[in-house]
Formats: C-alpha cells, sequence, structure tokens
C-alpha cells in the first residue's frame, strides 16, 4: 500500500549532512587468530542448499530526520562488495546517534554450485534456493515536495518463495530485479518485529510509519531461524500478524560453524568480563563446592533435619522437576549461618553454558554466578532512601550475564545483562572495556543484578523516582570470568565432551520458603513518611514482586526458561 507523508525533512548521501552519519564500530583490541577448528570464524556459514556471507562494509543510500534533530535520524545502508555469487537478500536500517554496528547477510545458492559440478538434482534444477522478485510494491515514501526523498519497495517474489528484507531508493524508479533475491519457502522462517528503529506517529505526520529491526520469531539453543540484518517498514504495523519478510534457516544439523572445546576457551579467555561487586556489598559469591563443604543442608519434606551434601553434589535428588519435595537451606547454627551467608570470594567463579544461537551463526556464553545470599533491599521514595531488614532477602541467588559472539568472525557482538526477572541486550559499543575486549560487568549491591555501568538502576517508577534501587559500583571485590571460571554445559559439542556437575541436574529450589510479616515492617516506613508521600509507597508496593515479601530460593540454571530459549527481555 502507498503513502505519503506530508511533512518528513529528509536528505540523502550528497548533501551538507553527511557528518551526522554513524562512523563504523571496533571493539578496543584487534581479535586475535581463533584456534583452527570446523567452520567458526572462517567468514561463510552453510546453511544447507545455502551459504551465508556476512557484510559489515555497508554502502549509505538514505537519510532521513523525523524531528529535525540529528539524534532522531536514521540512515539505510545496503550491502557493500558482495563476493562473486552471492546475492543481496535486503537492506539495513540504523539510528544515526549510535555507532555503525548493523550487519547484512548475502546468500549463494549451495546446491545450485553442486549441480553446476555434476550432480543431478531436479529439485534444484527447477526450484533453485535463490530467486529474482517478479517486481515490486511501493510500500510507502516521502513527499517529493520536500527534497530528496526516500521510496521503500517490497520485493514480490515468485509462488514458492519468500521476500527477506525491503529495498530503499531516492528516486521514485522502481530497482531492478537484479538488485535482490527471494530465498525458497521451506529454507525460511517466520521473524517478528523487534527495535523500533522510526516513527514518524506524531504531530508532525499525517501518516503513521514505522521501522523495526526484526529477528526470528521462535529462539532458542534448538531454534534455526536466521536474521538476515534487514528491516521491515509500514504504515500499521501489528506485533501479532505474519510480517511480509522472513529469515533464513538452517537446515545443516552439524551446526559447523560453532566454535569447539578449544575455541571456546578462547573465547572466555578473550571477552571474559570482569565482574565488580558494590564496596559495601556484605554477600559476596562463592563457588558451589565451598558452600556445600561450609555447611549448606539439603531437607526433604517431612522430614525435620536436613543432611549434608557432597562437595560435588553427588547426593542431590538429580533430574524431576520443582515439586517441592526437597530444597537446600543453611546450616542451624547461627554462626555457621551468617559466615555462609558472607560468600567466599576466593573460591567464587564463573558457571558456563555455551549454546548456538540463531541457528547456530551466533554463540551464546552464558555465565552464571552463584552467591549464598541475597540480602534485602532498599527502597526509594523521592530523595529518601529506606533500607529494609527482611523484605527481598532469600537464601542462593543465583544471577547470570551472557556474551553473545558471531561466528562469522569471532567478534563479541552483545552482551545480556540479566536484571532480576528480566534484563536487557547492550551492544558491545554500549560496554566499558577493562582488558583490552574483556567488557565489565557491574554486580549490584544485596542483589546481585547484572548492568554494563556504574550508577543506581531503579526497580520501579523512574518518573516519580519511587522504587527499589540497584546500586553499583568499581571496588576491591570482583572475579575476573576469564580466568575464573568452569564450562558445565556445552549439548552441542555431544556426548562426554564436557561432563556436567552432579548440583546441575538438582532442579529444586536453592533455598527454603518462608512467608514472614512484611507488612509490619512496610507500616512501620509509612509511619514515618510524611503523608502526601504515602500513597507513592504504598503503590509501590503493591507494584513489587511477590517474592520480596516473603523469602523462596531459587531454582538453579538448568530449571531456567533462558537454559533452552532466548534471554527474556
Amino acid at each position: 500500500m502507498l503513502s505519503c507523508c506530508d511533512c518528513f525533512p529528509c536528505w540523502d548521501g550528497d548533501t551538507e549532512f553527511d557528518f551526522h552519519k554513524p562512523e563504523p564500530f571496533s571493539l578496543p583490541s584487534p581479535i586475535p587468530q581463533w584456534a583452527q577448528g570446523k567452520g567458526f570464524a572462517t567468514g561463510k556459514i552453510n546453511l544447507g542448499e545455502l551459504e551465508v556471507f556476512k557484510i559489515t562494509k555497508l554502502e549509505s543510500i538514505w537519510s532521513c530526520n523525523v524531528l529535525g534533530g540529528e539524534a532522531k535520524g536514521v540512515t539505510f545502508y545496503k550491502p557493500g562488495e558482495i563476493p562473486d555469487g552471492f546475492y543481496c537478500l535486503g537492506y539495513y536500517c540504523q539510528p544515526n546517534d549510535q555507532p555503525l554496528r548493523g550487519h547484512l547477510l548475502v546468500a549463494c545458492d549451495a546446491a545450485a554450485s553442486r549441480t553446476e559440478a555434476g550432480s543431478t538434482d531436479k529439485i534444484t534444477l527447477h526450484h533453485p534456493a535463490l530467486r529474482k522478485p517478479l517486481n515490486y510494491t511501493l510500500v510507502w515514501s516521502t513527499d517529493p515536495h520536500n527534497g530528496d526523498c526516500g521510496y521503500f519497495w517490497l520485493p514480490n517474489p515468485p509462488m514458492g518463495y519468500k521476500a527477506m528484507g525491503i529495498l530503499v531508493t531516492n528516486t521514485s524508479e522502481e530497482p531492478e530485479v537484479e538488485e535482490v533475491r527471494c530465498v525458497r519457502e521451506d529454507l525460511t522462517e517466520s521473524c517478528e518485529t523487534c527495535d523500533l528503529i522510526l516513527s514518524t506517529e506524531s504531530d508532525m505526520s499525517k501518516t503513521p510509519f514505522q521501522v523495526y529491526s526484526t529477528r526470528p520469531w521462535i529462539r532458542g539453543m534448538s531454534a534455526r531461524g536466521v536474521s538476515v540484518g534487514s528491516f521491515v517498514c509500514g504504515t500499521y504495523l501489528n506485533s501479532e500478524e505474519e510480517l511480509d519478510i522472513a529469515c533464513l534457516k538452517n537446515l545443516n544439523s552439524s551446526l559447523n560453524a560453532m566454535p569447539n572445546l578449544d575455541q571456546i576457551h578462547a573465547l572466555i579467555k578473550h571477552y571474559g568480563p570482569t565482574v565488580f561487586f558494590h564496596p559495601d556489598e556484605e554477600y559476596l559469591p562463592s563457588s558451589v563446592p565451598w558452600f556445600f563443604k561450609n555447611g549448606a543442608l539439603l531437607y526433604q519434606d517431612g522430614k525435620p533435619k536436613g543432611e549434608p551434601i557432597d562437595s560435588r553434589g553427588s547426593n542431590l535428588p538429580c533430574g524431576g522437576t520443582n515439586d517441592g519435595a526437597f530444597w537446600i537451606d543453611l546450616p542451624e547454627d547461627d554462626d555457621a549461618r551468617n559466615s555462609l551467608k558472607k560468600g567466599n570470594l576466593e573460591s567464587a567463579e564463573l558457571y558456563v553454558h555455551v549454546k548456538p544461537e540463531q541457528g547456530g551463526t551466533f554463540t551464546d556464553i552464558a555465565m552464571w554466578m552463584f552467591c549464598p545470599f541475597n540480602g534485602p533491599v532498599t527502597l526509594k521514595v523521592g530523595l529518601l532512601s529506606i533500607a529494609m531488614t527482611k523484605i527481598g532477602e532469600h537464601v542462593s541467588d543465583w544471577e547470570h550475564f551472557t556474551l553473545r559472539v558471531s561466528n562469522f568472525t569471532g567478534e563479541l557482538w552483545q552482551v545480556y545483562f540479566s536484571e532480576h526477572s528480566g534484563g536487557r541486550w547492550r551492544d558491545a559499543f554500549e560496554l566499558e572495556y577493562i582488558k583490552g575486549n574483556k567488557p565489565i560487568v557491574y554486580s549490584s549491591k544485596h542483589g546481585h543484578a547484572s548492568f554494563p555501568h556504574a550508577g543506581t538502576y531503579l526497580q520501579g517508577s523512574t518518573k516519580l523516582g519511587t522504587g527499589v534501587r540497584n546500586d553499583t559500583a568499581k571496588s576491591n571485590f570482583f572475579v575476573d570470568s576469564s580466568t575464573k571460571y568452569q564450562i558445565i554445559a556445552a549439548e552441542y559439542l555431544g556426548d562426554g565432551v564436557v561432563t556436567e556437575p552432579c548440583w546441575l541436574q538438582f532442579m529444586r529450589e536453592w533455598g527454603p520458603t518462608i512467608v514472614y510479616d512484611s507488612k509490619s515492617e512496610i507500616d512501620k516506613i509509612l509511619n514515618l513518611l510524611p503523608f502526601f508521600m504515602r500513597f507513592s509507597v504504598e503503590n509501590l508496593i503493591d507494584l513489587l514482586p511477590t517474592e520480596l515479601y516473603g523469602e523462596e530460593g531459587p531454582t538453579g540454571p538448568k530449571e531456567k526458561d533462558n537454559w533452552v530459549g532466548d534471554e527474556r527481555c
């Protein structure tokens, strides 16, 4: 459908606005030559009938500025320097207020190449993996009276094929069909909108128009969808509806671009973050064996006494579900209990789970940290901060962050920071680095949530300045994950390559469930506050997670959704 915005400032690449365009981003240090392996970091990945190559050298096509300011400008790009035999699948878009950090996959028909070499495959001959579009549909354009403008074109694929991306031109002339390729439908997966890049829904625009990045609809360790790096656009985009474009699908079951064990160790040694704890942190991490050896007990429902746990966790019940039949708790003796709560930084290490993402085109290195105790929260109400004595406490705390590495190059692409029940992905250019390409992870005081920078992060209403404080800062308390780690799982490597520890198979809670009278503690706080502030605090309390009103130990890493699925955002 063609629509036009009557008030949409824009410019092309030949005008005075060139200096606003993003500069390419590079990591602080060069990427090393990785150890020899199968297809990891070779630049190309075989998806079965298709071979894809990652293009990071992009050519700008057209730029626009919705609100007339540099921060809101966006630029559209096409792939540059496409290797012989490979074809463009779509264009890329990103905001101008961040470094150029995108990529586009270009593809060649690997099956057709084999046929040319002498193999006979009637399906390949009559239905090749890639075909030119029949023509294009003009999806949207800017008002030509406003100067150099943009035109957005959706390729119309032949029957049985899918378009993989949108093309953009700065003239009204329809692109050549040779410009792009469509992909046979059985080699594709559904995709969905991800981040909003551009929106004209404002008083300046009569017709709404949005541009979103895309990602595979189904994601996780077993999912086969592969993002091309393209965008989708339209006048009314509904997250529930099927998009006009698709993602690729990896049909190569060998996942040959995933790193081998030696390469995993090399990646961790090169990118392993340093985790800094708050200088006032009372509840530091420890290793799991230290926790067991120093008094942790296994309890069984119906039995009043707990039993000691072997340092390897070999006497923990394995498998099953979190049915409440067993749980772990601290020792009964007060001194031993308080000592165990403090953790042991010297023994602490990161527990690493390595898994494929986006059909094996990325490697996710999830790093899990264990703390014997999660401390009470601090509430912030305006300028007032109130430390709780019970709310937020629980025995054992499992937190994690995840490195996402490109399997085309071995380059660190993103880091996921787990923040209690959710989290957020951060691009490599948004991180702090301490040594070479090693990022910094800040662990919040008492709660151990992960953040990319020092400061105070509010879990609640930032507008009202009311919520739970997450305070982070550098200190002398830190763990260098590039040296202190243990790989606990990498299922794709096959049986016997990585031995999973016994305690990883414990699917119950790592702490007891205790419900206490949090209302009395909250009422004491409310009575100390001015009347006009009480309403804000009462509303905040209603919004807080229920686990803050009692103690409930977390389950271990393997029981989490993101063990096999994608991270929660």
